[in-house]
């Protein structure tokens, strides 16, 4: 393909994504295909010869558009939201037209450069403590493809410093902490780095959220063991309920342990920390103070295509010597001298993409102010839902609403007289049954044994009357199963 080919495809490609997204809203959310679908439709080895791109492009239209998932649908409500927008769009393809691999700052200045500017620009909108700025020359921020990454980093991070502090210590001895509500990416990194994980319990009284005694009583119980705690993941916003770990508490036990790296995982909620008005329920003084790093997706509710987590360090050694490798064909005279980051030192991989040109599209386009406004339009939204469902005779919600999450129940008339069991058959049908449309998304959850469903608001093209439909298909949907099951139940 020489220049004017691709002038040509491109404008062609630029008109169908444009034709896609003005038609998302008739489009089902959930893919009709069937498993294995593709195979019939894909040969089984390359071509020999070239083929005529316009074949390409428009098997893309019959072989992808299909089976695509339609995130950016204004009825998508599962997981958490991932961002895209037209800017992000834009900055993947310059991004892609350059390809710079940017593993350190001569490799490509820009990518470096622009990456500490705009972490910086972040960190500020969050209200992140100076600490964590790129500009301290002390901490900084660092874009990784995702949290589990972030996790995986912090904890050979917070190893490497344990085992300076502590040489005599046997890896077998060291744990993770977090908790039963803590996402999956802690228990992978413990199984990727051959570590123990202590998952810490947490109640529905405390709104699932990890609180300062828990924590407390977990470190003694494992110090009487030998065991070294060394690093604890706590979350602002957990998937399964939006959960907040009590951040003050911790902090406060923390300082009992100052060997503990503190690691925030907010990859869904920390987005929010742009709004003022959500800081100090997210505890942002306490994050200030007391974590040593602290990430969030700005992939998911943050407007950012897909893949951009945002991590910040109080320390930027404490990654550099855990993860500095520099053999000599990578070595620089910037590097040499301190006059220049070298982000592969942050991170698990050598080579990476120049995702902050997406992050500076972005917040350029929409500006601190339109950031917060979309923020501030999804907790509306799910304010609305959420409102809806305590007004319910047969949803309820299962813990308080967190930001744009909602996760709630069907529960049967004299709920009493039933098993748990029974009631998380009842919802279990009810969810099966939703997912059975192709015209709204929701996904399911567990609570300490309670099987429940969520609704996560956060598309860009989400409006209220989207959320009105959505709560109209779910009364219809609970309405049905929960008289079908009744029907059994009397049998």
């Amino acid at each position: 393909m020489d220049v004017e080919q691709f002038r040509k495809a491109g404008y062609a490609a630029i008109d169908r994504i444009c034709d896609y997204f003005n038609s998302l809203e008739k489009l089902p959310v959930v893919s009709r295909v069937e498993p294995g679908y593709m195979k019939d439709l894909v040969p089984a080895e390359a071509p020999e010869n070239g083929e005529d791109f316009d074949k390409i492009a428009e098997d893309y239209q019959k072989v992808i558009i299909p089976g695509l998932t339609r995130w950016q649908h204004p009825s998508f409500f599962a997981y958490f939201p991932t961002g895209c927008t037209f800017e992000g769009i834009l900055a993947d393809l310059y991004s892609s037209s350059v390809a710079n691999p940017g593993f350190n700052w001569s490799a490509s200045p820009a990518c470096t450069e622009l990456e500490v500017i705009t972490m910086d620009w972040a960190a500020k909108m969050l209200g992140l403590s100076p600490e964590f700025y790129n500009s301290s020359e002390v901490g900084g921020g660092v874009v990784q493809t995702s949290a589990s990454d972030s996790v995986l980093v912090a904890v050979v991070a917070a190893r490497s410093r344990y085992q300076a502090a502590h040489p005599e210590t046997k890896m077998e001895d060291l744990v993770i902490y977090a908790t039963t509500q803590t996402h999956s990416l802690g228990a992978k990194a413990a199984v990727v780095l051959g570590l123990q994980i202590r998952t810490i319990e947490v109640e529905w009284k405390d709104s699932y959220c990890l609180r300062g005694d828990g924590l407390r009583a977990a470190f003694e119980a494992d110090e009487k063991l030998g065991r070294k705690p060394f690093i604890l993941i706590g979350t602002v916003g957990t998937t399964s309920s939006g959960a907040v770990d009590n951040i003050s508490e911790i902090a406060q036990v923390l300082k009992e342990y100052p060997d503990v790296w503190l690691h925030i995982d907010a990859a869904w909620a920390g987005v929010a920390l742009a709004c003022p008005e959500y800081r100090e329920a997210l505890y942002l003084p306490q994050i200030n103070e007391a974590a040593t790093s602290f990430c969030t997706n700005f992939h998911k509710w943050g407007l950012v295509n897909f893949d951009f987590s945002a991590m910040w360090v109080r320390d930027r050694k404490l990654l550099t010597e855990a993860l500095d490798v520099t053999p000599i064909f990578l070595r620089t005279k910037q590097g040499d001298e301190g006059t220049a980051i070298d982000y592969r030192n942050w991170h698990l991989g050598l080579g990476r993409k120049f995702r902050s040109i997406k992050l500076w599209f972005v917040l350029r386009s929409y500006g601190v102010t339109g950031f917060q406004n979309h923020i501030r339009k999804g907790i509306k939204l799910n304010k609305i839902f959420s409102d809806l469902v305590e007004k319910s005779e047969i949803l309820s919600l299962v813990t308080e609403p967190s930001l744009a999450l909602t996760v709630f129940r069907i529960t049967p008339p004299n709920e009493e007289n039933y098993t748990v069991a029974a009631v998380n058959q009842l919802n279990l049908h009810f969810h099966n049954t939703l997912s059975a449309r192709d015209d709204i998304m929701l996904t399911k959850t567990d609570l300490n044994g309670r099987i429940c469903i969520r609704l996560a608001v956060g598309s860009s093209r989400t409006e209220e009357t989207h959320i009105r439909q959505a709560y109209e298909t779910i009364e219809q949907v609970a309405s049905a199963s929960i008289q079908s099951w009744l029907q059994t139940h009397a049998n």
